[in-house]
């Protein structure tokens, strides 16, 4: 099966390909493949905003992993469902 890049996606097709058959996938359907990669990335983003604010409020303008973490374990978009 050839992977073309549909969009401008951050994300590299194969990799995401790769990610689900670490999980465990034998076979992998381009439209799976597509469709976590979109939702890997909105939720990337989501956290990569909030890790953002969160080195602000540090008064920092380089954001670290411990902002990242911060942003995945505590955050304050988790009213809206997954």
């Amino acid at each position: 099966m050839r992977y073309t890049n549909r969009d401008k996606s951050e994300l590299a097709i194969k990799s995401v390909i790769r990610i689900l058959r670490k999980a465990g996938a034998v076979r992998v359907g381009e439209d799976a493949a597509y469709d976590l990669r979109q939702i890997l990335e909105e939720r990337g983003i989501k956290i990569a905003g909030d890790a953002i604010v969160y080195s602000k409020h540090a008064q920092r303008k380089t954001v670290k992993g411990s902002d990242i973490k911060i942003a995945y374990k505590h955050p304050p978009y988790s009213s809206q469902k997954w």
